[in-house]
């Protein structure tokens, strides 16, 4: 066990000041790198105004695996997830320091288009969120705005595969006229879903995805992620502990803003390095 990085995890509070001490000496437990990494992340701090909220963060996400990212709330987990698309960039108060890139590319370069950024780095939220448009044009739209389409023809191809893919098209294919709001809950965030793979994208973030479905619909948006993970990399944050083990090939646990742990789902919830993880994972803390 890690007793400095234990000691400096335990100090750090999450309201500390841009100009408190930082913990240098902290470091990650575990292996950050990842084969095939599609985003790399090195020495990401995330302030709102004089807070921190996440703090020299390192870690991979590679190719055809599900990250999922697990901790306490308030902890950094969506924080984080919202660095990999910029979506931070919307926040007033909000700054970072440190790297991202994809496939390479930084993603902080002002020669990137932020939007493009985004159709690379799809983003499904907590809350289903379809547009008030027709089920076709749900999935229509990303397609139209970045060209991907020419003729009706085209369209409808990307609309119906990237619905094949989501586990939906046989449910709506007789009424992809009718409104996305007018599907269930579990319905729409599969057409969430489908709207975000309709751009081709190379990642896929999920913000606590299934909390607001039923166990079924839940069991449903779990078999569709390991589907997608095959072609796809996928940031998952989850607060259930099940879920992670159930569709996660590695595991990131942050505790106070720090990431503390990094490995393979199955060493992360059998055999944890870090106490903190420990404590997390056996539900002495949370």
């Amino acid at each position: 066990m890690n007793t400095v990085a234990a000691s400096a995890a335990t100090a750090f509070v999450a309201d500390r000041t841009d100009d408190a001490p930082r913990d240098e000496a902290y470091e990650t437990v575990g292996e950050i790198h990842s084969p095939n990494a599609r985003i790399t992340v090195r020495d990401v701090t995330v302030w709102y105004g004089e807070k921190i909220g996440i703090e020299n963060v390192n870690i991979d996400i590679g190719s055809n695996e599900v990250l999922a990212l697990v901790g306490p709330s308030g902890c950094g987990k969506s924080t984080f997830l919202r660095c990999l698309n910029r979506m931070n960039d919307i926040i007033d108060n909000c700054r970072m320091s440190g790297t991202i890139r994809l496939d390479g590319d930084d993603i902080f370069d002002p020669k990137l288009d932020v939007v493009l950024l985004r159709a690379r780095v799809g983003m499904v939220f907590q809350k289903p969120n379809p547009f008030p448009k027709s089920i076709y044009d749900n999935v229509a739209y990303g397609p139209r705005i970045h060209g991907l389409s020419e003729t009706r023809a085209d369209t409808d191809e990307i609309v119906q595969r990237s619905l094949e893919r989501a586990g939906l098209w046989e449910e709506v294919k007789d009424r992809l006229e009718q409104p996305g709001t007018g599907l269930s809950g579990g319905q729409q965030q599969r057409l969430c879903i489908a709207r975000a793979i309709a751009v081709s994208p190379e990642v896929i973030l999920m913000d606590e995805p299934c909390s607001a479905l039923d166990p079924i619909a839940t069991a449903r948006i779990e078999e569709l992620i390991d589907e997608l993970r095959q072609q796809y990399a996928i940031a998952l944050v989850t607060h259930s502990m099940q879920q992670a083990a159930r569709v996660s090939q590695r595991t990131a646990y942050f505790h106070l803003g720090h990431l503390v742990e990094v490995g393979e789902t199955s060493q992360i919830f059998t055999n944890p390095r870090h106490t903190l993880t420990e404590d997390y994972i056996t539900g002495r803390v949370g």
